[in-house]
């Protein structure tokens, strides 16, 4: 616990710099930075060589930092966020408070709630979303481990976490779409 601790103090250091760190979460290790800070998304968007009108997912602690970056959560999402056994991310409409390179032209906003202590502990320690994508270069395969994330990535960061670099990842989460007028839309299983 004191290593991960200390790993959380050395990533928010970096993260309140704008600065970027790669980092193990829930599902696949991603690239991630502080989702107010328009500069930092930007430093991914050019990291990973992909367009800014294609979105990327946010993290944040829990329901109640939810609802800072979106205006309305509905009772089908917190329902979906209780009872989903695997990592979930939903598209919510209507985004704030976030960096505006990082809300997709239609205003939706993709948000998890990890499942996972680093992370959780992370964003409540931060007090805010963290920008949470794959850590690989756009149309390049995903790693499902630290060991496969390209050397370019690992040089383009500012901060790699020490913890859980022998895990191996399965897949990416769900992707469920929400809209405020109740049609629910599955993106990814």
């Amino acid at each position: 616990m004191a290593n991960q601790n200390a790993e959380i103090e050395k990533a928010i250091s970096i993260l309140k710099k704008g600065g970027l760190i790669l980092y193990p979460t829930d599902t696949v290790w991603g690239i991630g930075c502080d989702a107010t800070n328009e500069e930092a998304v930007k430093k991914i968007y050019e990291l990973k060589q992909r367009e800014d009108s294609k979105a990327l997912i946010c993290l944040v602690a829990d329901d109640r930092m939810l609802t800072k970056f979106v205006k309305k959560v509905s009772e089908v999402a917190l329902n979906i966020i209780d009872i989903s056994e695997k990592p979930t991310t939903i598209i919510y409409d209507d985004a704030q408070n976030l960096a505006p390179n990082l809300i997709a032209n239609d205003g939706t906003i993709a948000i998890r709630i990890p499942d996972d202590e680093f992370c959780y502990q992370l964003s409540r320690k931060l007090n805010t979303a963290i920008v949470s994508t794959s850590a690989n270069i756009s149309g390049q395969p995903t790693p499902k481990s630290f060991k496969e994330i390209a050397p370019e990535v690992l040089k383009g960061v500012d901060y790699v976490v020490n913890l859980h670099r022998e895990k191996t990842c399965n897949k990416p989460s769900s992707i469920i779409k929400l809209s405020n007028s109740g049609i629910v839309k599955i993106i990814r299983e």
